[in-house]
């Protein structure tokens, strides 16, 4: 069976042009299918403060009311996604960009309130993967922002490294699906004030651990949560870390195992 990648991009390598640009750079390079999921709340919440447009977080996430929407449309739809599309055309590597709306990809549906109403999010119900399929058998290369809709005409933000989960599993009968969420530390540490701590492997056993000595915590939490939904879904392979682990197989990351 064939391998694909998926790749998810944080905010710190798209609010870092030359950062961005290098990673481009290389990602051009990677050989076979490759599918790209990228985020960008950073740009966002800059861009609302210039428009005057109250930013509410609750516990790190974001309450997405209807001039919120607006701006994430614009910004992760608009701005980011296309220059990443344009970067990679000029780095030789053909892609396209899309939003879960597009071809009929992500769809979700509205967060229900219980004690906190998130406004306009998105809880992934299903993905079809065959209009990026086609594009990935023919050489072309789909760049997903994190927006979804609900078949009734409403866009919806959505957890971006959820979607990225999310479309690894939809691939996970079709190809041999890796899985890498690229941030800014060399993986899962250990002790946070050490960034040599790195947890090299981490299974269902010593999650549970790490969770109950609070070594894992915050926005960590639900970032290693999408990792597990993923490999307890026939995702071959799930790896956290920089974005040098996809090009230097002896780099420091952490790995997720069942």
């Amino acid at each position: 069976m064939e391998t694909l990648k998926v790749i998810k991009i944080g905010g710190n390598i798209i609010d870092d042009d030359s950062a961005l640009s290098h990673f481009l750079e290389q990602f051009a390079t990677i050989q076979g299918p490759k599918l790209l999921v990228h985020g960008g709340g950073k740009l966002a919440t800059k861009m609302a403060k210039s428009m005057n447009i109250e930013v509410q977080m609750v516990d790190g996430r974001r309450i997405t009311d209807a001039d919120t929407l607006d701006i994430i449309t614009m910004v992760y739809g608009g701005k980011i996604n296309k220059n990443i599309i344009a970067q990679l055309q000029a780095n030789h590597c053909n892609s396209v960009g899309f939003t879960g709306a597009d071809g009929n990809v992500i769809v979700s549906e509205k967060r229900p309130v219980k004690t906190i109403d998130y406004g306009f999010v998105g809880d992934v119900k299903q993905v079809n993967t065959k209009v990026p399929k086609v594009l990935l058998e023919n050489g072309i290369t789909p760049v997903f922002c994190a927006i979804t809709h609900d078949e009734n005409g409403q866009l919806l933000n959505t957890n971006a490294d959820t979607v990225t989960s999310e479309l690894a599993i939809g691939f996970a009968d079709l190809y041999q699906v890796e899985l890498y969420y690229c941030f800014e530390k060399d993986g899962v540490l250990l002790d946070v004030d050490d960034p040599n701590s790195v947890i090299e492997d981490i299974n269902t056993k010593n999650y549970e651990t790490l969770k109950a000595d609070g070594v894992i915590t915050d926005g960590m939490l639900p970032k290693l949560d999408n990792c597990f939904h993923a490999i307890s879904n026939h995702v071959y392979k799930v790896c956290l870390g920089k974005p040098d682990m996809l090009f230097n197989q002896n780099s420091k990351h952490t790995t997720i195992q069942a």
